[in-house]
């Protein structure tokens, strides 16, 4: 094997080991069945199977329902007084699915709470019935000393 080659794989292994979202890549199943939601005003809604499916496919990361194994992780934070329960949780991998989830809320007129580190004091970063835009595989952070600037995904923790 030439050196270029081996330093190759062996960086592609490495990046594989290291990357910190392997379960956002799970398969999850087909929506086959209407979802009830709240609207942002406190009114219950009945989401159409085929608009979450919809939804679903065209994220680049999940979107989790309560019958998914990684529904309870996700929709957990910090502050372990919270204990509530979103009708969906859209698992963002980037600005485009950040934006696909603020429509569907929008065109839907859904509850919104948006999850970044999950240290919510307060508790606004989960909501019971409505979707959790959940930020916290967004944890990239990049800086360009030349510039003095750096910035950080929307799920970057402190450690980042």
């Amino acid at each position: 094997m030439k050196r270029r080659a081996f330093c190759a794989s062996a960086a592609a292994a490495i990046g594989a080991a290291a990357f910190p979202f392997g379960s956002a890549f799970t398969a999850v199943s087909a929506v086959t069945a209407d979802v009830t939601a709240v609207t942002g005003a406190g009114k219950k809604i009945l989401l159409r199977a085929a608009d979450v499916e919809d939804f679903r496919v065209g994220l680049r990361g999940q979107l989790l329902l309560p019958d998914v194994a990684e529904y309870e992780d996700a929709r957990k934070i910090f502050n372990g007084m919270f204990d509530r329960r979103p009708a969906l949780i859209a698992r963002c991998l980037g600005a485009a699915d950040v934006v696909r989830a603020v429509r569907f809320a929008r065109a839907h007129e859904l509850l919104v709470a948006v999850r970044g580190g999950g240290h919510s004091l307060s508790g606004q970063s989960v909501c019971d019935d409505g979707l959790m835009i959940d930020l916290s595989l967004m944890r990239g952070v990049r800086v360009d000393p030349t510039d003095r600037l750096a910035r950080a995904g929307g799920g970057a923790l402190l450690g980042d």
